[in-house]
């Protein structure tokens, strides 16, 4: 706390923090429900005496190498701000500990009162998403250099994983920009006149994160067609030799299959015939291979 104002972060809220939330500040039991419900979606609550958000933010876990979404409940009243997580998140919690160990960045914050302590907590969990974004566009340019490497086969997996992060990605911000914008619209009841650009800076860069998500979903659905392309050329390649190598044995086969029947035959029981037939066939193939490989079937 400094100049008044007061910030409380509980991650994972239990049943007794949020009956002393209830208690302590009288919020409403429909906000206090949301709060234990872990499914929300974002949205901004507008109460007489607070204001309730549900904000989800992207947070990318390294165990299992996955975008998972992180719900953030925020009550922010004339001069306390609380923050529940349903996890702890990375961003906010180093901003929170910032606070807490320098007394004059806390009290240079602080004094602002909680619409600019809103925005600072807004401000940085969206602005994490930046290098989560980096590192996607690294791995789709990485997916580019192996699919012209040579390596299409191998990377149909990494492709449709990258395309999976975007669609999640994607299904975190999308009803986040609403929010936001509801939130610029509301800024005013906690924030002074001359800090009202700062909320519109986070509108716009949700606006970037989306548009970057734009751009990296028609970049993988692209490189996803340009890898299947190549796969079908690389089979039709290799039906291509194939069928070229069943024509070339074919009229050797049947001229094999003429002489073995069970049937008197010219030159039978001549082993000069034998060597005749297989001559004949030898030209037949050389003829046959040479004639492919001016076609360029081989």
């Amino acid at each position: 706390s400094a100049s008044g104002v007061r910030w409380l972060n509980l991650d994972r809220p239990r049943e007794a923090d949020r009956q002393w939330l209830e208690q302590e500040f009288g919020f409403h039991p429909l906000a206090i429900e949301d709060v234990a419900s872990r499914i929300q979606r974002p949205k901004l609550d507008a109460y007489d005496e607070y204001l309730f958000i549900v904000l989800h933010f992207a947070i990318y876990d390294k165990v299992t190498k996955r975008l998972l979404t992180d719900e953030l409940d925020i009550f922010v009243g004339p001069d306390f701000l609380i923050t529940l997580p349903d996890r702890p998140l990375p961003a906010i919690a180093s901003l929170f500990e910032r606070y807490a160990q320098n007394d004059e960045l806390r009290e240079s914050v602080f004094s602002k009162g909680t619409g600019y302590l809103l925005y600072k907590i807004v401000d940085t969990g969206v602005d994490a998403s930046f290098p989560m974004l980096r590192r996607m566009g690294e791995k789709l340019d990485q997916l580019e250099d192996d699919i012209f490497e040579g390596r299409s086969a191998e990377i149909v997996r990494d492709i449709s994983e990258a395309k999976q992060e975007i669609i999640n990605f994607r299904r975190i911000v999308r009803p986040m920009r609403a929010v936001l914008r509801d939130l610029e619209r509301t800024k005013q009841r906690y924030l002074a006149d001359e800090l009202d650009i700062y909320f519109d800076d986070i509108t716009d860069a949700a606006e970037r994160i989306w548009d970057v998500l734009e751009n990296y979903k028609e970049v993988v659905e692209a490189l996803e067609d340009s890898n299947e392309s190549v796969l079908s050329h690389r089979l039709n390649d290799s039906l291509r030799v194939l069928t070229a190598v069943s024509v070339m044995l074919l009229p050797l086969t049947l001229i094999a299959s003429i002489f073995g029947m069970n049937v008197e035959v010219p030159g039978e029981g001549d082993f000069a015939a034998f060597w005749a037939v297989m001559a004949v066939m030898a030209v037949l193939l050389a003829t046959l291979l040479v004639f492919f490989r001016r076609r360029g079937y081989l």
